[in-house]
């Protein structure tokens, strides 16, 4: 018996995204009978290649560094968990909430963003005609995009896993004019008109952008002070951390250590939360979007409020000054800055080295970069080492 498609969504907001409404597939497929579109979606990337490599794939520390520390899929999980909370609370759509969150750093590369800074000054590096031929440098959401949409060989009839247009206005987060240009001779009034035309993504991208960010900051000062590089009495410094550690001393006076830690971040976590949530229902009502496509010609709606997107600044230069440039962090990524960039010279000037899916690609430097952007942090230094015979990483 054939099955009818059944996908009804209850209590979604009129200004939340609709599958019954998507913008579609760039290849069409029939209707999946027990999932919605979204859904169909969120399958996908968690059972794509690239999702599982994110668990090797560093956030700021490396992973050989601990086994404790967040990766990028831990990372995407606390996204995607804060993101449903915050969209249950607005009645956005938590199904397309989640596939964005997911997806939204599948297209990083080993090293966190070292190896992304790393791999965009090899390509920046190529003649003015190769790097216009090979689509310009490499910045990592727009990598995203290229996995969901091109490298992913799942299915088929068609490359990459062909996700809806929400999902994929959702991933591509940033995107410069000159690549909003290219994508948009590609995919006319696609993802990337908003860069050139104006207007904001979908309430539920919003929504990830700072779910992300809510995600980062948390769990760098709790990896930040696990490493020993923080530490309690120096996040004293930060008005927003310590603000919920003496609110937590208040109520267990005793409490010290990790569930100090622990519960501070907790605390903070929640009220960042409940911001978010009541300064978006207040601009929502200000605005009165009628439907999901008003919502994107509005400024953004979902965001905090003044005083707690001070706060969180602060919270953000701290960690900048006090991690992400420690001694020890910067050391470690300038050693896998030249991990990335000794690969791409070598795969540029070697071919043969490449498996025979990149070595044979007509966009040499492009598929290079590919490559190097999918592996994970373990598999390059492996790489590095039986290309070179050297221990970058003792």
């Amino acid at each position: 018996m054939e099955r009818q498609p059944q996908h009804p969504v209850q209590g979604l907001a009129a200004y939340a995204s609709d599958p019954a409404r998507s913008r579609g597939r760039r290849y069409p497929e029939a209707e999946a009978p027990t999932r919605t579109a979204f859904q169909r979606d969120r399958d996908r990337v968690i059972h794509s290649t690239a999702f599982r490599r994110l668990v090797y794939k560093t956030q700021v520390f490396l992973n050989h560094e601990g086994d404790l520390f967040r990766t990028r899929l831990t990372h995407s999980l606390e996204v995607a968990q804060l993101g449903r909370s915050i969209a249950r609370s607005l009645q956005l759509n938590e199904d397309l909430v989640e596939a964005i969150a997911l997806a939204h750093d599948l297209g990083h590369t080993p090293f966190g963003h070292a190896g992304q800074d790393a791999l965009n000054a090899c390509m920046q590096s190529l003649a003015p005609s190769d790097l216009a031929a090979n689509g310009g440098g490499f910045e990592h959401n727009l990598q995203s995009l290229r996995v969901v949409d091109e490298l992913e060989e799942r299915y088929p009839s068609f490359d990459g896993l062909n996700l809806c247009f929400e999902t994929r206005e959702g991933i591509l987060k940033h995107c410069s004019r000159a690549h909003a240009q290219r994508l948009e001779r590609l995919e006319p009034n696609g993802v990337a008109a908003r860069f050139l035309n104006g207007g904001s993504p979908s309430l539920e991208a919003q929504l990830c952008n700072l779910a992300d960010e809510i995600a980062y900051n948390a769990h760098d000062i709790d990896d930040g002070v696990r490493s020993g590089l923080l530490t309690l009495e120096q996040l004293d410094e930060v008005p927003l951390f310590a603000h919920y550690r003496q609110q937590a001393l208040r109520v267990h006076p005793l409490l010290a250590g990790r569930r100090l830690l622990f519960e501070s971040i907790r605390l903070m976590l929640s009220d960042q939360v409940y911001d978010v949530i009541d300064n978006t229902r207040a601009r929502i009502a200000e605005q009165g979007p009628v439907d999901a496509d008003a919502a994107r010609r509005m400024p953004p709606l979902v965001a905090f409020s003044a005083a707690m997107r001070d706060r969180s600044q602060v919270l953000k230069t701290f960690l900048l000054r006090n991690l992400y440039r420690h001694p020890q962090v910067m050391e470690t990524t300038g050693r896998a800055r030249q991990v990335v960039s000794d690969l791409f010279d070598r795969y540029l000037n070697a071919p043969q080295e490449l498996p025979e899916a990149h070595g044979s690609s007509q966009h040499h430097p492009r598929a290079v970069a590919d490559y190097i952007a999918g592996m994970t942090d373990r598999f390059a230094i492996r790489e590095h080492e039986r290309l070179f015979g050297t221990v970058v990483f003792p």
